[in-house]
């Protein structure tokens, strides 16, 4: 085959401006969502953005950094084995920063042995001690504290975390 019988390439625009239209089309799409979401929260555009690609509406779980507790219960007790002084410590720094919550999870090892005396129920007695240990801190962040019990038998404990939830909502003064 000889280059005489190949069709003649159509006349048109060259590659590079088509490209560059795209690019152009991309930039207007940008400037007009800017535009138009300026009056809008960066929660609430992050929202719309997540329903937009079918996301579950559920906001984020915080991220747990570190965690610290209180081990070692008595079988059958929610009073506390050991002062709580270094925790309430431990828990006081933490707090420094608004970003964090404090979670308590309170726990029991499944032992017949170790359940509420009154009602026989592990998660009231898990719960009871998840109580006990928030009372201990609740002079550090009362509002930023969250009490938990453990779903599986573990130890005999009750452990708080801290989790990094983001930026606290400010409120219009």
């Amino acid at each position: 085959m000889n280059a005489s019988e190949y069709p003649d390439a159509p006349t048109g625009k060259p590659l590079w401006l088509i490209t560059l239209a795209d690019l152009a089309l991309l930039l207007v799409g940008f400037l007009v969502l800017l535009q138009a979401t300026q009056h809008i929260g960066g929660k609430d555009l992050a929202k719309g953005i997540r329903e937009g690609f079918g996301a579950n509406d559920a906001e984020p779980t915080p991220m747990p950094v570190a965690a610290a507790g209180i081990l070692d219960f008595a079988p059958g007790s929610a009073i506390l084995p050991t002062t709580p002084g270094a925790l309430v410590a431990w828990a006081r720094e933490a707090a420094r920063d608004p970003r964090v919550m404090l979670t308590v999870t309170g726990s029991t090892d499944g032992t017949p042995a170790d359940v509420d005396r009154v009602t026989g129920s592990a998660a009231i007695l898990a719960a009871d001690r998840a109580r006990t240990v928030a009372a201990a801190l609740a002079a550090v962040a009362p509002s930023r504290v969250a009490i938990v019990t453990a779903t599986k038998p573990g130890r005999r404990a009750a452990i708080v975390s801290v989790a990094f939830v983001g930026e606290p909502i400010r409120t219009a003064q």
